[in-house]
Order: C-alpha cells, then sequence, then structure tokens
C-alpha cells in the first residue's frame, strides 16, 4: 500500500494513469479485504495522511474533513462541541470505535447501521466531496451547507461506489446535536407479536433512533434468553416524552404477551456493542468467517428470522429500512446455507452482499443489479481505461474470488 504525502498524491495518480496501472483507492486500508476481490497486482493507494479537519461550522451543524480523518478522532472532536455524526460504527470496530477506519472508507462502502431509521443513512449524511479521477483531475461536487444542491447525484454516486469510480480526499457532512436523553427497550416473544408492535414504532410520533430485529444467537451473547427480539432506542432533549413512550410502548408490549426489558444509556449502549460485532482484527479473522448483508423488504424481516437458513448465525436487521448484518465462523455456516440465504433474501425482495468469506468459499460478492448496462455506463465515464478498484463494481457480478485479495 503506498502513503503518499497530501501534496504527492495526484502527481502518483497521473503517474499510474500514464503507466495504465490499476489502483485502488483506500482510507486506513482496514477493510479492504470486504466485497468483491481486485485484480491481482492491483496497487493500492491510501489517503491515510490526509488526515485534518478543515473546518467546523458549529452554528450551521456541518464539518469539513479530509478523507483520511479517522472517524473516532472526528466523532471525539466533534462531541467537544456537543455535536456527532449520526452513524454508527462499521462493523468490527471494537470498543469506542478504535478499529473504525476512515470517514473516506465509511463513505465509500455506504453501509449504515440502524441508526439510519430515524438519521437515514450515509448518502444523506454527506452534503459535498472533492475527489481525485482516476486520471488525476481533481473534481468537486455540492458544497458545504445543507441547503446547498449542487452536485447532488454526484456525491450520492460516490457514496457507495466501493472505490471504483474516484479516490474521495474530503468531505463536507452534516452533523447534530448530541441527545441529551437516551433510553431503551429490549422485546422479546413470538415473531407474529414482534412484527405488530414494530408497525406501530414506525408510525410513532416520537421516531425511534432504531429499531432493529436481533437474531436468538445474538439475543443469547447479550445474555438474554435465546429468542429472536426487537432492540429499539430512544432519544429526545425531554425526559418526560422518552418515559411518556417508555410507558406506551411497555403497556402495548405486555398487552401483546411480549416481554419488555427498559435499558438505561449504559445497558442500551452494552447491547449496541454486541451487534457491531467483535473488534477487527484483519490479521486473524481474514479468510476465516462469514460477514454478510442482508437486504429484504421491511415487512419481510420476521419472515427471513424464521428461516431455517439464518439459524443458530448472529444476525440483525434494521426494522424499518430491512438492511442488517449477519456473522458466522466459517465452520459454523456452510457454503451452501449462504446459496440458500441469498435465494431467500431475493425471494423477500431483497438480495444478499458477501462481505467477507472463508478462504476457498468462491461466492460472488454480489450479484448483477437490474440496473447493470447503467452502472457500467458511469464506470466508463468516470474511469474508461478501467483502472480503478479492477474487479471490484457494486452492482456487476464479479468472477470467483482469487487469493491475495
Amino acid at each position: 500500500m503506498i502513503t503518499p504525502e497530501p501534496n504527492a498524491l495526484e502527481p502518483l495518480v497521473r503517474d499510474l494513469h500514464r503507466q495504465a496501472t490499476p489502483w485502488l483507492p483506500a482510507g486506513q486500508g482496514s477493510r479492504l479485504h470486504w466485497g468483491a476481490p481486485v485484480a491481482a497486482g492491483t496497487t493500492v493507494v491510501s489517503c491515510h495522511r490526509l488526515d485534518r479537519l478543515l473546518e467546523h461550522a458549529v452554528g450551521d451543524f456541518t464539518v469539513t474533513v479530509q478523507a483520511g480523518m479517522p472517524l473516532g478522532d472526528l466523532q471525539a472532536a466533534l462531541a467537544e462541541q456537543g455535536q456527532w455524526l449520526a452513524l454508527d460504527w462499521p462493523w468490527g470496530s471494537g470498543a469506542a470505535g478504535q478499529n473504525a477506519g476512515s470517514i473516506g472508507g465509511l463513505v465509500a462502502r455506504g453501509l449504515a447501521g440502524g441508526l439510519r431509521q430515524r438519521y437515514l443513512g450515509v448518502r444523506d449524511q454527506v452534503i459535498g466531496l472533492a475527489l481525485l479521477r482516476a486520471d488525476g483531475t481533481a473534481a468537486r461536487a455540492g458544497g458545504k451547507v445543507v441547503k446547498n444542491v449542487a452536485g447532488y447525484d454526484l456525491v450520492r454516486l460516490f457514496t457507495g461506489s466501493w472505490g471504483s469510480l474516484g479516490l474521495i480526499t474530503e468531505l463536507s457532512l452534516r452533523t447534530y446535536p448530541q441527545p441529551q436523553r437516551r433510553r431503551g427497550l429490549w422485546l422479546q416473544g413470538g415473531l407474529a407479536e414482534l412484527e405488530r408492535l414494530r408497525q406501530k414504532l414506525l408510525a410513532a410520533a416520537l421516531a425511534p433512533e432504531l429499531i432493529d430485529w436481533w437474531s436468538a444467537p445474538l439475543a443469547q451473547a447479550a445474555g438474554q434468553v435465546p429468542q429472536p427480539g426487537l432492540l429499539v432506542s430512544l432519544a429526545s432533549v425531554s425526559a418526560a416524552a422518552i418515559e411518556a413512550q417508555l410507558t406506551e410502548i411497555t403497556s402495548e408490549a405486555e398487552a401483546a404477551g411480549l416481554q419488555p426489558q427498559r435499558l438505561d444509556y449504559e445497558r442500551l449502549e452494552a447491547f449496541r456493542a454486541v451487534a457491531l460485532g467483535p473488534g477487527l482484527d484483519p490479521a486473524t479473522s481474514h479468510g476465516q468467517q462469514w460477514l454478510l448483508r442482508l437486504g429484504v423488504l421491511p415487512s419481510q424481516g420476521a419472515a427471513l428470522f424464521s428461516d431455517p437458513a439464518l439459524a443458530g448465525v448472529a444476525s440483525w436487521l434494521e426494522g424499518g429500512s430491512g438492511l442488517g448484518l449477519a456473522w458466522a465462523p466459517a465452520q459454523q455456516l456452510p457454503t451452501y446455507r449462504v446459496e440458500q440465504l441469498r435465494r431467500r433474501c431475493q425471494e423477500l425482495g431483497g438480495a444478499l452482499t458477501v462481505l467477507e468469506q472463508p478462504n476457498g468459499a468462491n461466492l460472488p460478492a454480489w450479484e448483477d443489479a437490474p440496473s447493470r448496462p447503467l452502472i457500467e455506463a458511469v464506470k466508463r465515464q468516470f474511469d474508461p481505461s478501467q483502472q480503478l478498484a479492477r474487479g471490484r463494481l457494486p452492482g456487476v457480478k464479479p468472477g470467483p474470488t482469487r487469493s491475495g485479495s
């Protein structure tokens, strides 16, 4: 991995273009093995040294940072002003997000957690960006204020592009006031009763921060009865508003035969830490486990959690979007069951993405999207020589995995 100084980054990219060298944009390089593998011999170009906070407009609730800034450092800096990025730590970040990677990597992957229930996804937090194209040309899109809509499509196009269109060098994002009060509820019982409560929560006057389905193994990992459940988080400036809603939800849950537990802030955070997975150690975990991104229609969450293909697998699913994660050691989850799970997600109106897989599994990270011709046309416009992230284009089914990815 090449980690150039900031003033050497653009000349380096121009040289790679002249030499027709395939290369992969990167942040801190902590999750380069996620998703589809890139072609052998690809040069990894890191913006790790682009790590500065450039501007924090506290009153406007926006921040501009270089893309290599660690997400943990950015959250800590915002906390000094009572603000935060309303985004979950990436899976495998560990305690306090020490292995969270860079903010640029987070945007390039475009994967959000349960907090999207209230705050929407990663792409909705980005209001502007700067980038280097495959030939070294610098470009900008969007702006530094929330109401600026210039370059709207380009900003969202790069979110979740997995480095296939260019190297993000700078980002402007919206921030939020840190919630003054946050409480949670843990609910277990029958899937049908949980589903009815989920529907009511989606229509609640005080929108929950998250409404996440949990599988039985994940519940057990949190010290609970090994059966599916719902984790709910509420946040507000008003303690009375939270208490009123907790009382209402608890009453409805008990009337439906569910078993609600109130969670104070510390217990809620302990639950959420379990859902973020173990601390990531690529040196030992790469090639030894499955990490899957699940997607179904929101109304089909209960159906997915009752499917035998997901039995015994730690997993969670956002109640409002139908997106989530599942993970398991290689020996616990045979490849054929992952294929079954992929088919089941498709039957339930969604898809499955393989973020990590054991050595030798050789499953495609993602299937062809219906818009594949459009995706490939956009790729040709941004990268005519097909140098960037060769073999890794979201929405285009890659070939078999290769060693050394």
